[in-house]
Order: C-alpha cells, then structure tokens, then sequence
C-alpha cells in the first residue's frame, strides 16, 4: 500500500463517524496540509515548534509512538482565525473543530511520514489534490 492510500484508508477512519461530515473536514485538513501560504505539512510542523510543542509535534512525525494534543493546544498553535476558517468549512462550531483536530491530527500526520520524515511540498500537495478530488 503506498504512501497516499495509506493516508486515505486513515483519513477516511478517522473521520468516518463525524456525523457525514468527512469530505468538509478533510477537505480543509488537505488545504492546509498543502497550502504554500501556510507552509503545508513542513509549515505546520514549524507552527507547533514555533508555540512550544515541538516534543509533540515531533512525535507525530518520529516512528515512535504520537504523543497526545489537546484542544487548547490546537488554538495556541493555529490561532483562532485559522480554527474558525476550518469550522466554517466543515461545519461545525470552533470548538468542536478543535477538538477534532486534537483527537485526528497526530495520526493523520504521522502517516504523511511514515519514515519519519516530511515529505518534499510538491509531493505531498500532488498526493493531497489527488485525494481531495477523490471526495468530491
């Protein structure tokens, strides 16, 4: 199994019982994984060390085991405008986004690097725009 259905197989059980809203939340996970305004996954990564949780963060991406987020964390380190942007996307409140990011976010990033490395952005953004089309 490579890299991206790996990915889909996991994005897509991880957010199965979301009460149908699946493609919303991934949708804008993948946007922000791949956005070159944000940095993408490389980006993200750097924002969590930027705000103090780089032992967490680094788990995430290290083939040990993820260390857990919680929701305060995910506003710290995102910011507020950020939380709500996805919220709106997805549809739901910016709590709740946040709590699904804290709960969903670790695994998703450790499997975009299985080898505990992030993969170069043109990659990574070439295999998130494949699966977000799958979506939708």
């Amino acid at each position: 199994m490579g890299l991206l259905d790996e990915f889909a197989s996991t994005a897509q059980g991880l957010f199965g019982g979301t009460e149908g809203k699946s493609p919303e939340l991934l949708n804008g996970l993948m946007d922000m994984l791949s956005s070159n305004q944000s940095g993408g996954l490389s980006g993200l990564v750097q924002t969590f060390k930027d705000k103090g949780l780089g032992d967490i963060v680094s788990s995430w991406v290290g083939t040990g085991e993820n260390l857990p987020l919680n929701a305060d964390q995910v506003n710290d380190a995102l910011g507020s405008e950020t939380i709500q942007g996805l919220a709106e996307k997805a549809g739901v409140s910016s709590p709740e986004m946040s709590s699904l990011l804290a709960r969903h976010l670790p695994g998703l990033v450790d499997k975009l690097t299985p080898d505990g490395v992030i993969p170069e952005g043109g990659l990574l953004a070439q295999g998130l725009e494949f699966f977000k089309g799958k979506l939708t």
